[in-house]
């Protein structure tokens, strides 16, 4: 279970070293309308701006997700929302949802549609309700010229075969790629960024490591991906955004670059893929 511990804890854990005061982190993947943050919510928001950490995009998995990720990005600077229907919800899927989902993406802080994609993992809805609302949904964000958030998990071959249909047409964002290097190369060749999360730290992670230093860096962005996904250095804890710092630190590290190069740029790519000024 993961426990919640104080901002005194976080800045013993984090050395000089790991704070980013020259350039700014961008977690492009976090949870914090998720009910693990209910107690101390705003905390873990200014704890994130005081490791370096100025920006986070807050991720839709349904309807009330993507509306309470809209309301706190409205409350805080800094903070962007992205609507979606996670594939462990499609079989809740329908002409409705699409419709509310259209209107929420009108307001200025909705960055991408997302996350949005196939789970044959835990197929918590079935594979032909996870296709329809996967497809729907990518031609909303063709519609809407917004990004995407893809989340495939023991689907590779089907979520490229959908996202390639669209001939181009769509860009967006590998949410926690894990796959191989094949793969990295296929979806950079559609124009998509490989998103990094604190797996990247763990130690059975070499062909991510391969992937990470293989990148160019205009491809790679970092996330938390929080509550979940915590970094080595703080398993077993609840994740949070002040800790993409050690992910950004692995990867720096893994390329032979400074933290504040490697903040600078994926703070640029995710900036790009946002379109945000």
């Amino acid at each position: 279970m993961n426990k919640r511990f104080p901002s005194s804890v976080v800045k013993r854990q984090m050395s000089n070293k790991q704070k980013t005061s020259t350039n700014a982190l961008f977690d492009t993947h976090a949870h914090l309308q998720w009910r693990d943050f209910d107690k101390d919510r705003n905390i873990v928001i200014d704890r994130a701006k005081e490791t370096g950490v100025h920006n986070i995009v807050n991720i839709g998995f349904d309807v009330n997700s993507s509306l309470e990720g809209v309301k706190l990005a409205e409350r805080h600077e800094g903070l962007y929302a992205t609507v979606g229907i996670h594939p462990h919800n499609a079989s809740k899927f329908s002409e409705d949802v699409l419709g509310k989902m259209k209107d929420l993406c009108k307001n200025p802080k909705v960055v991408a549609v997302g996350e949005i994609g196939l789970d044959y993992y835990r197929n918590l809805s079935s594979k032909e309700d996870q296709k329809r609302a996967f497809e729907s949904q990518l031609l909303l964000a063709e519609e809407l010229k917004l990004p995407v958030v893809i989340h495939d998990r023991d689907a590779h071959a089907d979520v490229f075969q959908t996202i390639s249909k669209l001939g181009g047409r769509i860009r967006g964002i590998m949410h926690c790629f894990t796959g191989n290097k094949q793969m990295a190369e296929q979806y950079v060749k559609l124009n998509f960024l490989l998103s990094f999360t604190g797996a990247i730290t763990f130690p059975k992670s070499s062909e991510l490591v391969e992937i990470a230093k293989w990148a160019d860096l205009t491809k790679i962005l970092l996330e938390t991906d929080c509550p979940w996904l915590a970094p080595q250095e703080v398993r077993r804890k609840r994740n949070e955004p002040a800790f993409l710092v050690y992910t950004a630190k692995k990867i720096a590290e893994l390329r032979e670059i400074r933290l504040d190069e490697l903040a600078e740029a994926t703070t640029r790519n995710a900036r790009r893929i946002f379109q945000l000024s």
